[in-house]
């Protein structure tokens, strides 16, 4: 994932490309939002909400606090959730039934079947357990060091996903398939002894373990894998970006933490995700410029220095 040439660049390079002779028409990108109002002013000049709405060039600064933040905050609500056990176990029971009459309840099968090749799972244990955070955090970091100007957009996906994915979590309590009654699956975790999911071993009592609808393993690496698809064009990256989600719902399935149905939910979410980015920035945000046109303050950034300026 270099700095290459994404999908959708040639737009950019036409918006910032000047006329080959005098005289010359510039061509436009109606794909990009423009940097100016409506009316042909400046962005500086138009209303509060194109302004609101303008991708800007992100602060390290602020990233980072806002992203610790928001997952502290995530967290502190997803964990806060009452665990209705009860409740959790009943919604895995008819979660397995509706799978049993779909044709596609084989996560049993693909649980013991990993669980029996040892050095496989316990790979998947710890995969499961790092490449969550440590992918999402390194795609954020690519796209903030060389896509600026689609940042705040991609970052919106990401936070608007997770969001939304708290309100499954508290309207349908769901218990994983390892804590299912007579399930007879295998919690690879306890059964190696492995460092893994919060929900399993010593860890299990600071985690809600009856959140598993949506899997957020999905929706995250699913972003991850849409986002390097559509903005890197070395072909290798894009083939990786393509094959993260599809490895982690195989270990999501093999690790008996979630079923295919809640990766179905976490794509959901994360649709729901790309429509408020899509909606808020009127455009997807690998259709967006590379680099920022609007290089003006934020108007809350602007707001708070104009106070502290004040005699």
């Amino acid at each position: 994932m270099a700095d290459s040439l994404p999908m959708g660049e040639a737009s950019v390079k036409t918006l910032e490309t000047p006329p080959a002779a005098a005289g010359g028409t510039p061509s436009t990108d109606v794909s990009s939002p423009p940097a100016s109002g409506s009316e042909g002013r400046p962005a500086a000049d138009a209303g509060l909400l194109p302004r609101l709405r303008a991708p800007r060039r992100p602060r390290i600064w602020f990233e980072v606090l806002l992203i610790a933040i928001s997952y502290w905050t995530y967290s502190l609500i997803r964990n806060a959730v009452p665990e209705q056990k009860a409740a959790a176990l009943a919604n895995a029971d008819w979660i397995w039934s509706v799978e049993r009459s779909l044709g596609i309840a084989v996560e049993h099968h693909v649980n013991h079947a990993v669980n029996s090749v040892t050095w496989l799972v316990v790979g998947m244990n710890y995969y499961y357990a790092t490449l969550h955070f440590i992918v999402t955090i390194g795609v954020l970091v690519w796209i903030y060091r060389f896509h600026p100007g689609r940042y705040a957009a991609t970052r919106l996906v990401l936070f608007a996903t997770t969001g939304v994915a708290l309100l499954g979590y508290f309207f349908f309590p769901l218990a994983p398939p390892r804590l299912m009654n007579g399930g007879r699956f295998v919690d690879t975790v306890l059964v190696h002894h492995t460092w893994g999911s919060m929900a399993s071993g010593n860890l299990k009592h600071m985690s809600n373990q009856y959140a598993a609808m949506p899997s957020m393993h999905i929706g995250w690496s699913l972003w991850c894998g849409l986002t390097i698809f559509a903005v890197a064009s070395a072909p290798w990256a894009r083939i990786l970006g393509l094959l993260y989600p599809t490895a982690t719902l195989v270990v999501i399935v093999s690790t008996a933490n979630h079923f295919w149905l809640d990766a179905l939910g976490g794509m959901l979410c994360l649709a729901f995700g790309y429509t408020v980015s899509r909606t808020w920035y009127g455009a997807l945000p690998h259709r967006l410029p590379r680099s920022p046109l609007d290089t003006s303050p934020h108007p809350a950034t602007a707001a708070v220095l104009n106070r502290f300026r004040r005699p």
